[in-house]
């Protein structure tokens, strides 16, 4: 066993060399492979522990010749030479497996050079600059150790998938302002196809949808089926997506045939494609290689996108010619969906919605962009406004950002630095839990500027004494530029031009950009009435009470309604903005009529589809009173009725 202890570490050191070697001298740009970043601190620290060693050898054995030789002095500078020599390979050695290439964040906490309250841009969508906050710690085990695979987010013990198929139901319900599931998901689709010049129309069954999701543990390395990461960093949670699946294919009625779903750079771990083939095995479930259970995407050779800068930032690096391909599949989507993960960024300060796309395109890790962030490879920081941002070209891009129907933040799991395992939040509202968050909207700056708020306020000091270690990369300088620069060209650079096509066409604004007035109230332009930029619809939800702070209200609510008419169960009542419906019956097409106390009718909802299990009925519109609600089928019979309390 001692012998074995001896041999180990140096044996770990000599491997991670020759994998570092092997890989990176064909193909240099490995080096910045999740991989290679991980073996490199241990070749290094082999190579220095090879050359400490042996320099301490050498003069130790030229120090014993000294002596035989009368020779005192040099004999005793070289014992000190190999004593100084052994001491510093000890303590070098241990600082070389900290990650050289991590930026130092900043000690200067970010402020907005517009101010706060100052809105950027034109609103975008059904209710114009609202973005969704859905809240609920039941939504995580506040237990979860990610320590190990078994232990890791995705674990059902972990995440709860009902609580988040509750709160992305609830969540659509409040972007739309619609009473049913059906409803919210066709005004979206119409919305979108408005602005796109395709008419007052909704979904159609030949169109196809391309969900991209963030999935960059899966990028390197062979990925056979049935592996198992080594590491819990964390990706898109597999909860998060079977839940918009259930929303599409459920509610939006789109066949599984006709939804593709994958991080085209990378792969999707069978902790995604087994938890939602479980429900949906016809659903395309993408990969760049030939893996088993996976749809192999087909490569496009056309030049998609141009970058605007014109290779004056973006240089010839890596044989770089300023343009990337897409995928077909990507290309030929009607629509795209966009699920990243709440994350801070050691290049790009924050990776959201944009640098999601930076799995996009058919290259090998779109290194090549990397110029064009804010830390570009820790090779000199590119601070400040008004300079060239390659995430307003992914942004303002006709096949990526402008393509992009919903944009859905998974923030259940979130960190200050992009490989590393979640991190609990410590400040108001989270109290030292996980985030436990899912954030929707229809503008894809307004959602950024909200994601980038909530970091900003959680991660404001460096601490490298904690595991994971906390990071400020969000408060760097200029942080927010691509998105002052994708809400208003006013912001570009002098003379510069974002048109990611290269067809003439400059892109518009793609949404409005603002900061909330301060970490405590969170309140934006529109919720505090001053200004036509955010409206944060922010809710707190917790066993059955719910929270709505930003309007400084809070209600509690009871719990199930006793009133059981066949088959059917109502609840919470008292209510407060959502009422579920329980059918413990089949599935069927029912007509919700809602009455006040002077029997007047104030709601109806027609020939809903109302499934087995839960169907939630957004009730927000209706004044605080009592109500009574009745259900009836095709033929108008009476199948349920109920008081209902409106809080």
């Amino acid at each position: 066993m001692k012998k074995l202890k001896k041999i180990i570490l140096p044996l770990i050191g000599l491997l991670s060399l020759l994998w570092f070697l092997i890989r990176v001298i064909p193909k240099p740009s490995r080096a910045y492979y999740p991989c290679q970043r991980a073996a490199f601190p241990l070749a290094s620290a082999f190579i220095i522990w090879i050359i400490g060693t042996t320099t301490s050898v050498i003069s130790l054995k030229k120090a014993k010749l000294m002596f035989q030789n009368a020779n005192i002095k040099y004999g005793i500078l070289l014992i000190f030479i190999a004593f100084i020599t052994l001491i510093s390979t000890f303590y070098i050695t241990p600082k070389q497996q900290v990650l050289a290439d991590e930026a130092d964040g900043s000690d200067t906490l970010f402020v907005p050079p517009e101010g706060r309250n100052t809105p950027i841009g034109e609103a975008k969508g059904i209710i114009p600059g609202r973005v969704v906050w859905l809240h609920n710690p039941n939504a995580t085990n506040k237990e979860c150790t990610n320590s190990n695979y078994e232990n890791a987010y995705f674990a059902e013990k972990n995440t709860d998938q009902e609580v988040v198929d509750d709160m992305l139901s609830k969540g659509l319900l409040e972007l739309t302002g619609k009473d049913t599931f059906p409803e919210a998901w066709d005004t979206i689709f119409k919305y979108f196809n408005i602005n796109h010049d395709k008419g007052n129309v909704g979904y159609s069954d030949d169109e196809t949808i391309f969900i991209k999701v963030n999935a960059v543990t899966a990028y390197s390395g062979a990925m056979p089926d049935g592996e198992i990461r080594g590491s819990i960093e964390f990706d898109t949670s597999p909860q998060t997506i079977l839940a918009l699946l259930r929303q599409l294919v459920n509610e939006a009625g789109i066949e599984q045939e006709k939804i593709f779903i994958g991080d085209p750079l990378a792969d999707l771990w069978n902790t995604i494609v087994d938890k939602c083939s479980a429900d949906f095995p016809n659903i395309n479930y993408v990969s760049r290689r030939a893996v088993p259970k996976r749809y192999r995407l087909t490569e496009n050779t056309d030049k998609a996108l141009k970058y605007s800068d014109k290779r004056t930032v973006l240089t010839d690096e890596h044989k770089f010619d300023g343009t990337h391909s897409l995928y077909q599949e990507m290309m030929d989507a009607d629509y795209i969906l966009n699920i990243p993960t709440l994350k801070g960024h050691r290049w790009a300060g924050v990776t959201f919605f944009a640098k999601n796309h930076f799995g996009s395109n058919t290259s090998d890790g779109s290194w090549q962009l990397h110029k064009g962030l804010i830390n570009p490879d820790n090779n000199g920081m590119r601070y400040g406004y008004r300079k060239y941002r390659v995430l307003t070209d992914l942004i303002g891009s006709d096949y990526l950002g402008a393509k992009t129907l919903l944009f859905f933040m998974d923030g259940l799991w979130a960190t200050s630095y992009e490989h590393q395992k979640p991190q609990k939040f410590q400040t108001s509202p989270f109290n030292n839990d996980w985030c436990s968050s899912i954030l929707l909207s229809l503008d894809h700056v307004a959602i950024e500027s909200v994601c980038l708020d909530i970091l900003q306020k959680e991660f404001t000091e460096k601490d490298m004494s904690v595991n994971p270690p906390r990071y400020t990369y969000m408060h760097w300088d200029g942080v927010d530029d691509y998105l002052h620069q994708a809400a208003d060209s006013s912001w570009w650079p002098d003379g510069f031009i974002y048109d990611p096509e290269d067809d003439g066409t400059p892109i518009k604004s793609m949404g409005v950009h603002e900061h909330w007035n301060n970490p405590d109230s969170m309140q934006y332009s529109r919720n505090l009435g001053t200004g036509k930029g955010i409206e944060l619809v922010y809710k707190y939800f917790e066993d059955t009470a719910t929270y709505d702070t930003i309007n400084n209200e809070t209600q509690t609510v009871e719990s199930l309604n006793k009133n059981i008419y066949c088959g059917f169960k109502m609840f919470p009542n008292p209510v407060n903005d959502f009422i579920t419906i329980q059918n413990l019956a089949k599935s069927q097409k029912v007509n919700i009529t809602i009455y006040n106390i002077y029997g007047k009718e104030v709601k109806l909802i027609s020939g809903y589809n109302i499934i087995t299990g839960n169907n939630v009925i957004n009730l927000s519109n209706l004044p605080a009173m009592m109500y009574f609600i009745k259900l009836s089928d095709i033929n108008n019979k009476t199948i349920y009725t109920g008081n209902l309390l409106k809080l």
